[in-house]
């Protein structure tokens, strides 16, 4: 008979895998949830693939066909066709890749910035600390929006434009986050440890501070991809983000609010999109905070 001997290397893999399953086993349980997995699969699936799937490839290439102008929704058009008879499903389908690259490009500069500013400010603290807090109270008090409306017409439109200006506006919020979660962790035995045995303070920092307050970062990116693209939508809207012939939600709004209510669909489509695309974000951001944030878990 053979024993099995647990070796100090394979304890906490199998801790890890237990903690894993258990996490799993919690998400599954809330429908919403997986509700919300469901439906941010379907979105980034359509990302991914969607310039590719359109019915109409030309039509996402910029192609104009007048003769078709304003056709009400039928098997040949499912969303019908808009001003310049182009088929509204290939044009939301194409605008997923847009909307949702942008909006996640938005929060992970956002995040990235954000967690380097708050970390720093927290672990180092003193004048450093006080620095960069005024600083993104600074930034806070102006709206979001406005920062990043203003920031987009000084750099003008483009894709990257866009993406910059709205992530300048939105990296406060995790250097809060970051900063709080520091300060807590900073004080803990393991920080204590690594300094008794002479770990220099960026690898204390770096190694060992942030890579377990990273739960709460997670969840917070998570939530806000939904209003990422709601801002970037909203950009788009006031003609300040991407311009047209490029497919994108807000662009795709903006153009169909002159033919209201006559020709409801064409604004319908990339409507229910955004609204799905956000509304499932938000689903999975609760259901990542259950399972990463003990502090929130019901």
């Amino acid at each position: 008979m053979t024993e099995t001997v647990q070796t100090p290397q394979t304890e906490p893999a199998r801790q890890g895998n237990d903690r894993m399953r258990r996490a799993f086993f919690r998400f599954r349980q809330s429908t919403l949830s997986m509700v919300g997995a469901g439906m941010v699969a379907v979105v980034l699936f359509f990302t991914v693939f969607g310039t590719m799937l359109a019915p109409y490839p030309d039509h996402v290439a910029g192609g104009v066909e007048t003769a078709a102008r304003f056709q009400p929704p039928s098997a040949g058009h499912p969303f019908g066709t808009n001003e310049l008879g182009q088929d509204v499903l290939s044009l939301v389908m194409a605008g997923t890749t847009v909307s949702v690259l942008a909006g996640f490009g938005v929060v992970l500069i956002g995040s990235v910035i954000g967690t380097l500013v708050g970390s720093v400010a927290g672990f180092v603290g003193g004048w450093a600390d006080e620095v960069l807090m005024r600083l993104t109270d600074l930034t806070l008090t102006i709206p979001s929006l406005i920062l990043a409306m203003a920031i987009a017409a000084a750099l003008g439109p483009g894709f990257a434009n866009m993406v910059i200006a709205i992530s300048l506006s939105w990296w406060p919020g995790y250097a809060r986050l970051v900063r709080g979660e520091v300060l807590a962790a900073r004080e803990e035995v393991y920080v204590t440890a690594a300094r008794a045995i002479g770990a220099n303070p960026a690898r204390i920092l770096f190694r060992h501070i942030l890579p377990n307050v990273v739960s709460p970062i997670i969840v917070k990116m998570s939530l806000d991809m939904g209003f990422a693209i709601l801002t970037v939508a909203g950009l788009g809207f006031i003609g300040i983000g991407v311009r047209p012939p490029t497919p994108e939600w807000g662009t795709l709004l903006s153009l169909s609010r002159s033919y209201m209510p006559d020709y409801w669909w064409t604004a319908m489509a990339p409507g229910m999109a955004m609204f799905l695309a956000v509304f499932g974000f938000n689903l999975l951001g609760d259901g990542l905070r259950d399972i990463l944030d003990p502090k929130a878990r019901r």
